[in-house]
């Protein structure tokens, strides 16, 4: 039994429970490629790719949701000693929790690398 999608689900779309269903296959179908075996596993993740109905789902089709979409101005934090300096950035990529991506600081225009937090910010300097 696998984990088919039961309506046509674009890239972009986060996977809702609801979306999916298990279909049987023979057991010698999970050899030939690298296919999600738990519906638990597609759950709150991101299509990467349009993913049809009652078709199997590949290992890279889904992808963790993205808290940091590039150039769209996010906040930049620095934490250190007690001293928190706050700065507007625009990342120069997509970014996932916990993910290290480059950040232009809106201010000064020179790329710095930064951690992507929960909340959406990125902190820069000393992880």
């Amino acid at each position: 039994m696998l984990p088919v999608p039961v309506v046509t689900i674009y890239a972009g779309d986060t996977i809702k429970e609801s979306m999916l269903r298990m279909q049987a296959y023979p057991a010698s179908y999970r050899g030939r490629s690298a296919i999600v075996d738990a519906p638990m596993a597609m759950v709150g993740r991101t299509a990467r790719r349009m993913l049809l109905p009652g078709e199997p789902v590949p290992v890279n089709g889904v992808d963790d949701p993205r808290l940091v979409t590039r150039n769209a101005p996010t906040q930049m934090i620095f934490e250190e000693n007690g001293l928190i300096i706050t700065a507007v950035g625009s990342p120069l990529q997509n970014g996932g929790l916990g993910e290290v991506i480059r950040v232009r600081n809106t201010d000064t225009n020179r790329i710095v690398l930064g951690t992507v937090m929960a909340d959406g910010r990125i902190r820069i300097g000393a992880q």
